[in-house]
């Protein structure tokens, strides 16, 4: 899977216009350091092999070395675009590999759902047979091991969380290296070499045994508030940042299947796309994979913990209880975590806020096996800690991307969450269904991907604020008064707030009815529930992606205000129709024309914010925003919970889509709205 992260990043790179000698021209700091640890690693590992008891008995030491080496190589050079992500990856082996002595463990049921036996297994590898309920693999740190089963032919294999960071980094660095301009791909530091054998020196690659000689370890990393407004269980971070689009292949078919050779014209307005710039940022690199991993993780926590709950009670009313639970502290501390995030150094807050949100999901399960009702207080918990993430990345994005970038970095936002979607859904299902009795690895598995994510995060260069509006007095709640006085007289982004606290009370119905609605409504359908559950969430991943990528690129040119009243409206219709619809593939079409809306109001909504406030105010102003929105939200998943217990989930979604549609085209008859 690495080989097809890197195959990727020259794929996608030589499509874009990009250049072997730009590599060549690409230098590293420390790079005896780097492929002195990959040579370390593997003259080790082929030391076992063969049977030498010296370096058996030093096996922690040698292999601890090797990856410590490698970390500081990789960190020297983590202004790169993707070695973030690079350096998150093998962090998580790393601890893997230090806490087993020398081992790096593979799940037994994973192994074998992969197609492989334990005689597949090298000598750098130990196999853990115990339960995930078992305390010992919790002590053998099960969750960083590899756990991800991968039955695909050719590369077919078991991974690990880190392993997931790394193929998406490579993956950046690959496109990266290629595509950036010669000028920008001279040396990095005095003691430096071209990246040539990058790909080698980035991951100590782990083959299994004969049957996966010559492929790599692939990656896998609930619930993820989005950027501005859908939130899902948990209320984490948000959807990641934007990842390189692939351009379009800039070729035109002829004759007898013959490609033509790109004009140097494409060549250069591929390479000064924003989706490419965006993609040379370091640190906004890092920024996307972190999140895009961390929300593959939350799909998987998603559907676990939905189909926990509903089989435990049997109840609508008790799976919208998560959901409540998962947005009610937008309500109430909303504003005032984005005040003090506008004090703090916001990369520390961001960090900080995985380190919590990991530590809260990774006790659940275990919580959930002494008391269900446990669970409540712990979504709560993660949600109020994500209050502090969300803003924090939200005030970041402005600062480490240029001014005409913004419209295309927030729709990368939603890229990255759609991947997520489309790609994570489906997989969910499957990894859940065969997880069984081990479902607690789900949780655990989404803990690993917010520690990497932190120590993704911790790699990024975020310019300090400069700050503009003065304080009205001292204190909290001066800040907090100050923040909702710009928010107040901002009448484009008052007027935007609420039009948002109406037209998405159909978003909050829809959060909590959607399993319902998929056990229920589309009964008739001979798919899995769990599977109609997941493609449902798919098929408006799949809407998001379109919408967000449309948006990115002709977004610019339209006004904002419009757009978002053509998206609430749209959206609005497709909801009310999932109420006439009993099948599953017209309520796909339906989901994928609301992901498409999603896209087409949120947005324009975030680039509004983002470019109407100040920097120094933008935590506290979007957590106000944040707490009216989401309050709208709130009420409307207790009510849409209690009525689609009473009267059935139809009848809800009909009249909270009409509702949104309404807010919609209200919008026409603002000027604030409809001319922003």
């Amino acid at each position: 899977m690495l080989l097809a992260g890197i195959a990727l990043g020259l794929i996608t790179g030589l499509v874009a216009g990009g250049s072997f000698a730009n590599m060549a021209a690409t230098r590293l700091r420390w790079p005896a350091l780097l492929f002195g640890a990959v040579i370390v690693r593997y003259a080790a590992e082929a030391a076992l092999g063969f049977g030498v008891e010296a370096v058996d008995g030093l096996r922690l030491a040698i292999f601890g070395g090797a990856f410590g080496l490698l970390l500081i190589g990789i960190w020297a050079n983590r202004r790169l675009p993707g070695m973030g992500p690079v350096f998150a990856g093998v962090l998580l082996n790393a601890v893997a590999v230090v806490v087993n002595r020398g081992y790096m463990i593979v799940w037994e049921p994973a192994l074998t759902a992969a197609g492989f036996t334990p005689a597949d297994l090298t000598p750098f590898y130990a196999l853990l047979t115990v339960p995930v309920t078992d305390p010992q693999f919790l002590l053998h740190a099960g969750p960083l091991g590899d756990v991800i089963p991968v039955p695909i032919p050719v590369i077919g294999t078991v991974a690990s969380v880190g392993d997931l960071f790394i193929t998406a980094g490579l993956a950046f660095l690959v496109f990266s290296v290629l595509v950036r301009q010669r000028s920008d791909a001279g040396a990095i530091g005095q003691d430096s070499m071209p990246l040539t054998g990058l790909a080698g020196a980035a991951r100590l690659p782990r083959p299994l045994g004969a049957r996966i000689a010559g492929s790599i370890a692939a990656e896998t990393g609930l619930a993820q508030a989005a950027a501005l407004e859908r939130p899902l269980v948990l209320a984490g971070p948000g959807p990641g940042l934007a990842a390189p689009a692939l351009a379009p292949l800039p070729a035109e078919l002829g004759g007898a299947g013959a490609v033509s050779i790109p004009t140097p014209g494409v060549v250069v307005r591929a390479r000064q796309h924003p989706y490419s710039r965006l993609a040379l940022n370091g640190s906004f690199s890092a920024l996307w994979v972190g999140q895009l991993i961390s929300l593959f993780g939350d799909r998987v926590h998603q559907v676990a913990i939905a189909f926990l709950v509903y089989d435990a009670t049997g109840s609508a009313l008790a799976v919208a209880g998560v959901f409540l639970l998962a947005t009610l502290p937008n309500l109430i501390l909303g504003p005032v975590a984005g005040t003090l995030v506008d004090r703090w150094d916001q990369r520390e807050v961001m960090v900080v806020s995985d380190i919590l949100r990991a530590s809260v999901v990774l006790v659940i399960p275990v919580a959930a096996a002494v008391d269900l009702a446990l669970i409540y207080p712990l979504v709560f918990v993660i949600t109020s800690v994500s209050l502090f993430f969300r803003p924090a990345r939200t005030a970041v994005i402005p600062r480490i991307v240029r001014d005409d970038e913004l419209v295309t970095a927030n729709s990368a936002i939603w890229i990255g969450e759609t991947i997520a979607d489309i790609i994570g859904y489906p997989l969910a299902a499957i990894f859940v269904a065969f997880l069984g009795a081990s479902l607690p690895l789900a949780f655990w598995l989404d803990a690993a991907t917010y520690l990497a994510s932190a120590a993704l995060i911790a790699t990024m260069f975020i310019p300090p604020i400069v700050a503009r509006v003065a304080p009205v007095g001292i204190g909290l709640l001066a800040e907090l008064r100050t923040g909702w006085r710009f928010l107040r007289h901002e009448t484009v982004l008052l007027a935007n707030t609420v039009q948002g606290f109406v037209g998405q009370f159909t978003i909050g119905v829809l959060l909590v009815l959607t399993p319902i609605y998929a056990v229920e409504a589309l009964s008739a359908s001979p798919v899995e529930r769990e599977v109609r559950y997941a493609l449902l969430e798919a098929g408006m991943g799949a809407g998001n992606l379109v919408g967000g990528f449309i948006i990115g690129l002709i977004g610019s040119r339209l006004r904002k205000g419009r757009l978002v009243i053509a998206g609430y409206t749209a959206w609005g219709a497709c909801v009310a129709g999932l109420a006439l619809t009993g099948q599953l593939d017209v309520a796909l079409g339906l989901m994928a024309g609301a992901g498409v809306a999603n896209m087409i109001f949120i947005i324009p909504s975030q680039t509004l914010f983002q470019e109407r406030t100040p920097p120094d105010l933008i935590g506290r102003v979007v957590g106000f925003r944040f707490s009216i929105v989401f309050g709208g939200m709130t009420v409307a998943m207790a009510v849409g919970g209690i009525m689609g217990e009473a009267v059935g989930v139809g009848p809800v979604l009909a009249m909270f889509g009409i509702l949104t549609a309404v807010a919609g085209l209200a919008g026409l008859f603002v000027p604030a709205v409809r001319d922003a």
